[in-house]
């Protein structure tokens, strides 16, 4: 139950576009994803203790950002019913050149809640093989990390310090006990 007096309003469409909706519900203006799409985000770790990160330029931000390799699920017709884990294979695959042996959901995430509506679901990667380039697809310019764990706090400041954004999700691989780094 809540107490904000506009969770019972209607939600009102404001502009719809191919990927990205605006809405509005009583005083509150929020983006969501176009036809339910939601998102799939990959936190890929090798046996020695490296993390796959991809690096892109994104337009929202007017420059190039470090992420974890992520890609929309049932995006394109006739795939709405796709699977996250489909869906983080063949993002995982198409941006950095590895497949994964093992996979393990980790739950759905919000990663803007007062701003934006867009879930993601977290899948671990592990087992990986390298089996390509990556890079993503023609229309994308990916250059794929390989960064060690115990190392990623300094890396992600030389690629801050390089203007680079960096993606909030990157934060919890640097968490001490989330992924193999149990001693900070």
């Amino acid at each position: 139950m809540t107490s904000d007096p506009d969770a019972a309003k209607p939600e009102e469409i404001m502009w719809q576009g191919q990927f990205v909706t605006a809405k509005r519900r009583g005083r509150w203006e929020y983006a969501g994803r176009s036809r339910g799409i939601r998102a799939a985000a990959i936190v890929a770790i090798d046996k020695e203790g490296h993390v796959l990160l991809v690096e892109q330029y994104r337009v929202p931000l007017g420059k190039r950002c470090l992420e974890i390799p992520a890609g929309l699920i049932g995006d394109h017709e006739g795939d709405e019913d796709e699977a996250p884990e489909a869906a983080a294979a063949r993002e995982l695959e198409e941006e950095t050149g590895y497949r994964a042996d093992t996979w393990e959901t980790l739950g759905e995430f919000y990663s803007s809640p007062g701003m934006v509506s867009e879930s993601f679901t977290l899948l671990r990667a592990s087992d990986l093989t390298k089996v390509g380039e990556g890079g993503g697809t023609d229309s994308e310019d990916i250059r794929v990390h390989r960064v060690a764990l115990n190392n990623l706090a300094e890396f992600v400041a030389a690629r801050r310090a390089e203007g680079l954004a960096i993606d909030v999700r990157i934060a919890m691989l640097m968490a001490a006990g989330w992924f193999g780094d149990e001693d900070g």
